[in-house]
């Protein structure tokens, strides 16, 4: 097992050696996809952002800061990718709304039809936040990242995104209730 830490790998890469690129985005381009598929509801536009995010993170390499992670820095990445390409093209969704494909292991019909109805719920539920809203409970739900890197990505204190994240899931709480 190689324990190279994503940051070593970069450092190498800000050096010139470009194949070691390749473990880090082997990590991060599925999760990468998630996020921006979440934001986006667009398959093909996601993977288009993913490539446009490895291909800035080759051009920006030398920007790379050996004293911060590259979890944190990659996210940033992939936000400034995201509102340059909505800035772009002037929209903020596309029509697509299977977001991802889940499996059920419920053993009745009922049930799985359920989950699916919740599901749905949260989707237009997630869709009626704003667009930071959606994007601080991404990145802390769905991606999993700390309030300590949030708030390196969002250029915020760990106790402003903790802020940010509880008033955005209460009011994702409030709209899926008043959709259910």
């Amino acid at each position: 097992m190689n324990s190279t830490s994503d940051e070593d790998l970069m450092v190498d890469v800000k050096a010139g050696n470009l194949k070691a690129l390749s473990p880090l985005f082997e990590k991060y381009h599925i999760k990468l996809y998630n996020f921006f598929l979440r934001l986006t509801q667009d398959r093909d536009l996601s993977e288009d952002l993913v490539q446009s995010v490895f291909r800035r993170i080759i051009n920006y390499r030398k920007s790379f800061n050996e004293q911060h992670q590259f979890r944190s820095w990659m996210y940033q990445i992939a936000r400034n990718e995201l509102t340059y390409h909505y800035k772009k093209h002037k929209m903020m969704f596309s029509d697509y709304h299977d977001t991802e494909h889940l499996q059920f292991e419920e053993d009745s019909a009922s049930e799985e039809i359920e989950a699916e109805n919740r599901k749905l719920i949260l989707h237009e539920a997630m869709k009626q936040l704003s667009q930071d809203q959606r994007e601080i409970i991404e990145l802390s739900k769905f991606q999993g990242l700390r309030y300590k890197e949030i708030g390196e990505i969002l250029q915020l204190s760990e106790s402003a995104v903790k802020v940010k994240i509880h008033r955005s899931i209460k009011k994702l709480k409030e709209l899926y209730f008043k959709l259910a």
